[in-house]
């Protein structure tokens, strides 16, 4: 078993492929059909690609704030790939790779940033929880997706995301421990990009990795190179079995790094070096799984340079519709909350309508 062979107390990361996408652990290299294994980079190289352009949007002011997610989206994609459709992806703010892949469109994510909550509105059989800015609050929406699945005995497995400085946030102890209480069906991923904003990893936690966290709530976890898809496949693929299985959560801590800032109101040249950013790239997630899908003649720069061109294609006409996409009305603001609608808010609602219609009749009154 995975979880056996690597000790997070010992600080033991596990991995597949080295920099250069050469496969250095053959025992845990998964086996994933060529397809898949293709649509996984183009899923890649998709999110790196919308990840450039919305930083772009966002300076020339034609988006609204936004967080990158340029160098993490291994840690997205390999383990979306190890899920089934029935599961649900639970995500924080960054997670855009691993929401693509789950099957979210370019043009919702898009529009979400662009200030619209229509964005949030995926299609039928899309399991995606909306977008979760509040730091930790998505473990414990998580924690109770799980709960309502072992309820229900559908079978179906919550996966989460947490950065790193999100596990020093109560609700991350919350959701784990009651998952771990519990024996929920939960896999738990921590982006440990090596920042929460400005704060690095090591005056975060005295803990040697995030990974040990697990042993406080009584179960399994493991450091994973999170810029390598196929180690987060493979360690994700064991955990998602174990919970289908009815073995309870696992947490899993994905060492990656955050190539970009925080979000665009982040100035990252402020608080870390050159150098360090240099060192990462030569780990860039991208270029490792072009290098690996390239040994196995499955991809090459002919058809790398082809692709790059329609996603930049693709990329820019999605975000026209965005820009032409009718607003929400005022009852689509208001009606995505709760279930029925508190009789204060539906006091606030019926006020704003009013200055609404006075404000279209010209009316001073």
């Amino acid at each position: 078993m995975l979880f056996d062979q690597y000790d997070p107390l010992k600080g033991e990361m596990f991995t597949v492929l080295d920099k250069d996408g050469k496969v250095v652990n053959k025992d845990y290299e998964p086996s994933i059909d060529d397809e898949t294994l293709v649509h996984m980079y183009k899923t890649m190289q998709l999110a790196r690609i919308a990840d450039i352009k919305a930083l772009q949007y966002q300076r020339q002011g034609r988006m609204l704030t936004f967080a990158p997610v340029q160098g993490q989206e291994a840690s997205q994609v390999g383990p979306m790939a190890a899920t089934e459709q029935k599961d649900w992806l639970v995500p924080a703010f960054r997670e855009a790779a691993a929401m693509l892949y789950k099957g979210a469109t370019l043009y919702q994510n898009y529009l979400y940033w662009y200030g619209n909550e229509l964005g949030s509105q995926y299609d039928e059989g899309v399991n995606i929880m909306p977008v979760n800015v509040p730091i930790g609050s998505q473990i414990n929406h998580a924690a109770g997706v799980a709960h309502a699945a072992k309820i229900k005995g559908t079978d179906e497995v919550a996966i989460t995301y947490i950065g790193d400085g999100g596990t020093s946030n109560g609700e991350f102890h919350e959701g784990v421990n009651w998952g771990g209480v519990y024996d929920l069906p939960m896999v738990t991923i921590i982006q440990n990009n090596q920042y929460a904003i400005s704060t690095p990893r090591s005056q975060a936690t005295r803990a040697k990795t995030l990974a040990q966290k697990a042993h406080a709530y009584g179960i399994p976890g493991i450091q994973v190179d999170g810029n390598d898809a196929l180690a987060m496949y493979a360690a994700t693929s064991e955990a998602v079995k174990r919970a289908r299985n009815g073995e309870g959560p696992t947490l899993i801590e994905a060492v990656t790094y955050r190539m970009g800032p925080h979000t665009t109101s982040d100035d990252p040249t402020i608080y870390r070096s050159e150098e360090e950013v240099n060192e990462w790239r030569e780990k860039d997630p991208l270029t490792r799984f072009y290098k690996y899908l390239a040994n196995r003649k499955l991809w090459n720069k002919e058809k790398d340079d082809a692709l790059q061109e329609e996603l930049k294609k693709f990329v820019a006409d999605t975000f026209k519709q965005v820009e032409n996409a009718p607003h929400p009305t005022l009852d689509e603001v208001f009606d995505y909350t709760y279930e029925t609608l508190p009789e204060d808010l539906k006091r606030q609602k019926e006020a704003i309508r009013a200055y609404q219609e006075q404000q279209e009749s010209g009316g001073d009154e």
